[in-house]
Parts: C-alpha cells; structure tokens; sequence
C-alpha cells in the first residue's frame, strides 16, 4: 500500500510540475504577444492589431493563472495535506478552489472575447454570452452546493475542526 502511495504522490508532483510548466509558457506567450503589440508600426489597422495583440495577452495570462493555481490547488491539497476528499467539509473547500479559478477565468475570457469579436465579427457574440451565462450559470450552482452542503457541514463539526488544523499545515 506504500508504494501505492508512492506512485499516486509522483502523478500529483508530475501533474503539479506539468501546471506549472504550462502556466511558464503562457507566460512568456502572453509577454511575446504583449511585445509584438506594443512595438507593432501601422496606421488604423495596426492599432487594431495592436489591440487585438494585448487583448490575447490577457487571454493567454488569464489561462497561465489558472494553470497556476490548479497547480498550488493540487500541491497543497494532496502533497502537503495529504488530504482524502471525503467529508463534506473537505469537498466544499476543495471544489470551492477549484470553481473560484474557473469562473474568474470564465468571466475574464468572456470580457476578453467580447472585445476581440465587438470589432471583428458581431455575429460570434451569442457564443460569448453563453461563455458568460455559463460562468454565472456555474457560480450560481456552486452558490447552490456550498448552501446545501453547509447543513451537513453542521452534522459533522469535527470535520470542519479538522480542516481548519490542516490549514494550518499551509500557513
């Protein structure tokens, strides 16, 4: 069963380690492109371009920070709490990091889209806004569990007691 254990700790760290070398080279992505628009010469159409340029940075950035949390969400979760989602506690908070994450980036791509697409093809808005709609459409569900999941959270306060002594752990 050690070695188990082991081998699930090694997929987290190659995990962790393959986040974090994603969210690195949409970094330098985002920054390349951030060069290339500032730098870019032209009239009118270079000004759009320009725009454009820096819109995909904040996109490109926007996805290397979720990359970069879901990596810190994973190391501390599973390497340094050893954690098993198994509480309902624990799988609130867990899923809470993960869904804060996913609908800020969600809410950002949409803003992003809605700019890149306002110039360029009008007709594409409707798929932004079902990109909105379904990030408010997750936060509204996400609101949803948390509220649901808060009264089994009160049948068992010694889990919430035990996760809150594994924070403790992170600090």
């Amino acid at each position: 069963m050690k070695h188990l254990q082991k081998l699930f700790l090694a997929g987290h760290l190659a995990i962790i380690a393959l986040f974090f070398l994603c969210a690195i080279a949409l970094i330098v992505l985002a920054a390349s492109e951030l060069w290339h628009g500032v730098l870019m010469a032209g009239g009118d159409a270079g000004l759009r371009n320009r725009f454009d340029n820096i819109l995909e940075s904040i996109g490109m950035l926007t996805i290397g920070l979720v990359a970069l949390e879901l990596a810190q969400t994973v190391f501390e979760e599973e390497v340094q709490r050893d954690v098993k989602v198994s509480g309902p506690t624990r799988v609130r908070r867990y899923l809470s990091r993960f869904l804060v994450v996913i609908v800020i980036a969600m809410a950002i791509e949409t803003l992003v889209a809605t700019f890149e697409l306002m110039h360029e093809d009008a007709t594409q808005l409707p798929y932004v806004a079902a990109i909105g709609g379904s990030a408010a459409l997750l936060l509204v569900a996400w609101g949803v569990f948390v509220r649901l999941n808060r009264s089994a959270e009160e049948l068992e306060p010694e889990a919430m007691a035990q996760a809150k002594s594994e924070d403790r752990k992170v600090d």
